[in-house]
């Protein structure tokens, strides 16, 4: 069967026909942009990508917490099922941050994407919440050998697919192989189109309930070296125009995840009515992820520091190396290159007493 991909429509702007035209239309366009950025440098809009992940991204947007941080900008929140779909936006030049899974990252910072932005924060280090799920009759990855999978390409899941799969001496061409979304594997697995699928929650814990059995987890694989995480992404470009707009984005993370350690119930609450989830649900799902504060993250085990960058860059070459190997990306980038993609700059700044 032929893989289903997924694209987003582009946008054209219509060239205008004459010199006079479009020096006016240059001109006003200048003076709105003049009109509407505020006198203290803050961008007049903040446009941000999240998705239905239990973590502290969630908690900062359920409690208003970056529109109160700046009143002066608007905060523009964008839904998207994968971090495949957030490359494309990111492409499209309508994300400023976002979050997708260390895998697409990867995809976004080698060839052919080559996407221009940078990793400021980890949103949590993945665990159980993702896995491969099957119907009765497929015990180990081994079984899929014939079978229909689906699986959301370019995110952490397409990546523990392919890594599952070499473990078991087996190659995406064993597999009927569908590029689906959350939604659309969910309505598929409903219809009796699927033999197996490697998701996240909410739709995991769905596929769980309608008969699917776990066959192997992200967790399992990141202790067998396949680490994961969900990372967060910013434009190069707003990251240099805005760093104290990013630093101040940072902050209302790490408060996110002070809550929850301090204040788990609040911040599960928050997270249950994001998710439209009853909270002891989202509690359970938030248990299976790692989180991290900002001193934390500019440890050297993850983002480092400005001088010192620290081993995510380990991290995300060996996930590169790996795709690159599987024909996946055209070639793994260097380590210089993973380690300038990272800006721990906000993290170093607010672990600082």
């Amino acid at each position: 069967m032929t893989p289903i991909r997924r694209s987003r429509t582009s946008r054209a702007l219509a060239a205008a026909s004459a010199l006079t035209a479009a020096v006016l239309l240059a001109s006003a366009c200048n003076a709105a942009e003049e009109q509407a950025e505020p006198a203290d440098g803050v961008p007049a809009e903040l446009r941000i990508g999240y998705q239905s992940i239990p973590n502290g991204d969630l908690v900062v947007k359920h409690n208003g917490w970056l529109e109160e941080a700046l009143p002066d900008t608007t905060i523009v929140w964008n839904k998207f099922d994968s971090g495949g779909d957030v490359n494309t936006a990111f492409l499209a030049g309508e994300l400023d941050i976002a979050l997708a899974g260390s895998a697409p990252v990867v995809r976004g910072l080698s060839q052919p994407l080559d996407i221009d932005y940078q990793v400021p924060w980890i949103h949590d280090v993945i665990g159980d919440n993702e896995a491969l799920v099957a119907v009765d009759g497929i015990d180990e990855v081994a079984d899929l050998k014939g079978r229909t999978v689906a699986v959301p390409f370019a995110s952490t899941t397409h990546y523990h697919l392919i890594a599952a799969l070499d473990e078991a001496g087996l190659t995406v061409d064993d597999v009927e192989l569908l590029d689906l979304e959350p939604p659309d594997i969910q309505a598929a697995w409903q219809r009796g189109d699927l033999d197996a699928a490697f998701v996240w929650y909410p739709v995991l814990g769905q596929l769980k309930e309608d008969g699917g059995h776990v066959v192997v987890t992200s967790g399992e694989l990141a202790e067998r070296g396949k680490v994961t995480a969900d990372l967060a992404v910013v434009s190069t470009e707003f990251a240099e125009t805005y760093p104290d707009v990013l630093a101040t984005w940072v902050e209302q993370q790490n408060r996110a995840v002070t809550l929850l350690r301090e204040d788990k119930a609040a911040a599960v609450e928050a997270i249950a009515a994001e998710l439209n989830l009853e909270p002891a649900e989202a509690e359970e799902q938030v248990d299976q992820l790692i989180f991290l504060d900002a001193a934390e993250q500019a440890s050297a085990d993850y983002l480092g520091t400005a001088d010192e960058p620290g081993r995510l860059a380990e991290y995300l070459l060996l996930t590169a190396e790996f795709l690159a190997e599987q024909g996946e990306i055209d070639a793994a980038p260097g380590l210089e290159d993973f380690q300038a993609a990272l800006a721990p700059g906000g993290a170093e700044s607010v672990a600082k007493p």
